[in-house]
């Protein structure tokens, strides 16, 4: 049994509005405060002269975690929205071919089979394994707090470490059994949404290989904007209050306990916060200096995942040669690696993501236009500058020329952008961070920053700079985790 308490809940992303879900359900007053003027963080919408544009996350990946959380509270993904499932999944653009990814585990392996006799054995092998990484990682590992190594003094998760690949890199594995450099790079490139590179990337995250190829590449009609008002939605059902254009300039902390937070000059009293901003945000300025856990040091030490230039691009054509999602893996990796991870610079020939979501709904484009995410990872971090921005746009336009024939550069009626600066002024991003740290073996569970603050009493965290990780499904887990914890502290 639990008293009913309140508790704020600072920002209303995915993690955010997870948490407050969870809290309200169990009978708790929930209030959650958003600096900017609607729902959905990263996951905001653009809509403009018939054009609706998804600013962050536009693939929709492990759909069971999803559909698992709304029928915890009687619901289904069906009642908010059409999933279509991608077929191809992906489109590969390397150096001197095309690559079309299937959907489904029988035609990857027929596919791994034609380019490389014999390797289909290893996709087999290597999907199995990936299956048992993905229910126990996704089952036990992601969901405990991650507060201390006792959590995992469990004999059956113990043994399970070696078989989870916990001390190899997934670039090892994956070039130990594949040798053609297509299926490497589709093998190799699900783990840069986790922000690192994939000789840096525990082999353990193979889990988001059979992410991809047996549970599916998705697609909410409508835009991912859907996935976003399912939860808002849900959360306004629950009882859940939001305040929008309501940044939080301090968390009060009295008695070494959190009691509340100023929000637009007011004091508002809580028995306790959830911070779901960002980590170093909310350390570095939300709360006093004696109450900080990470030193600025600290921070300056973490791997942080790429930040990104981002591209919103409406053209008045269609552009035939673009599917879905188009990965342009045509440039080197190495090269463009270097210039996120060793050095930060503006890299000369970036690899870059486009998705075309009107190839799969036209209700995002005016008839016969086409509704272009332009993506090209940055490193965080990295000083913002506009003709650099201009240079890689120009540069993005022709290497898509160059791959389908169609030269954009006379057909763009909309062109708006997002780069490092912009993710730190809307977002309070640490150092303009489009994904948060980068899941190394040593930014993994414990080494993360904490969802409950070591020394400060009823304060807590959720989001992609803490347990479990970056991504859209982490990031939920995290705000069901972190609402947990508070239930559990305030448990009679």
């Amino acid at each position: 049994m639990s008293q009913n308490i309140s508790v704020a809940v600072i920002g209303a992303g995915i993690s955010g509005m997870a948490a407050a879900i969870e809290l309200s359900a169990q009978g708790h007053r929930v209030r959650v405060y958003e600096k900017n003027a609607s729902f959905g963080g990263r996951g905001r919408v653009i809509e403009k002269d018939g054009f609706l544009f998804d600013m962050g996350p536009s693939w929709y990946w492990m759909p069971d975690v999803f559909e698992n959380f709304l029928n915890a509270y009687g619901k289904s993904v069906t009642q908010y929205f059409q999933l279509v499932r991608l077929d191809p999944s992906f489109r590969i653009f390397g150096h001197d071919e095309v690559l079309d990814v299937p959907a489904g585990r029988q035609a990857c392996l027929k596919l791994f089979e034609q380019r490389e006799p014999g390797s289909s054995k290893f996709l087999d092998r290597f999907l199995q394994e990936a299956k048992y990484k993905y229910d126990t990682g996704m089952g036990d590992f992601v969901r405990k707090p991650s507060l201390s190594w006792s959590e995992f003094l469990d004999w059956r998760l113990i043994r399970s470490v070696f078989k989870l690949e916990m001390f190899s890199s997934l670039e090892k594995v994956v070039h130990r059994g594949v040798h053609d450099e297509l299926l490497r790079q589709w093998l190799c490139f699900p783990v840069l949404f986790l922000g690192a590179k994939p000789s840096h990337t525990p082999a353990l995250y193979s889990l988001m290989n059979y992410a991809e190829i047996e549970l599916g590449t998705w697609y909410p009609m409508g835009g991912m904007a859907h996935l976003f008002k399912a939860l808002y939605d849900l959360a306004l059902e629950q009882g859940v209050q939001f305040e929008f254009n309501a940044a939080v300039s301090k968390i009060v902390v009295k008695d070494q306990k959190a009691c509340g937070v100023i929000s637009n000059g007011q004091a508002f009293s809580f028995d306790a916060v959830i911070s779901s901003a960002d980590y170093h945000h909310t350390e570095q300025c939300l709360l006093d200096p004696a109450h900080r856990q990470y030193s600025e040091s600290y921070w300056e030490s973490r791997v942080m995942a790429p930040s990104s230039l981002v591209f919103y691009v409406g053209v008045d054509r269609k552009v035939d040669g673009l599917l879905h999602h188009n990965l342009f893996f045509d440039e080197s990796f190495d090269e463009h690696a270097r210039s996120i991870y060793d050095h930060a610079a503006w890299p000369s020939g970036p690899l870059f993501y486009v998705c075309a979501p009107s190839k799969t709904d036209p209700g995002v484009a005016p008839q016969g236009m086409e509704n272009l995410f332009i993506l090209i990872p940055l490193a965080a971090g990295l000083k913002d500058d506009e003709s650099e921005r201009e240079k890689l746009f120009e540069q993005v336009l022709r290497r898509i020329q160059a791959r389908t024939g169609v030269d954009l550069r006379p057909h763009v009626v909309i062109k708006m952008e997002m780069g490092p600066r912009d993710f730190e002024n809307t977002y309070n991003s640490f150092k303009g961070n489009a994904y948060g740290l980068a899941n190394t073996l040593r930014q993994t569970a414990m080494f993360k920053p904490r969802l409950k603050h070591k020394t400060v009493d009823r304060l807590f965290f959720a989001g992609q700079l803490s347990h479990p990780g970056p991504g859209l499904p982490p990031s939920l887990i995290s705000g069901q985790i972190s609402a947990r914890l508070v239930q559990q502290h305030f448990s009679l």
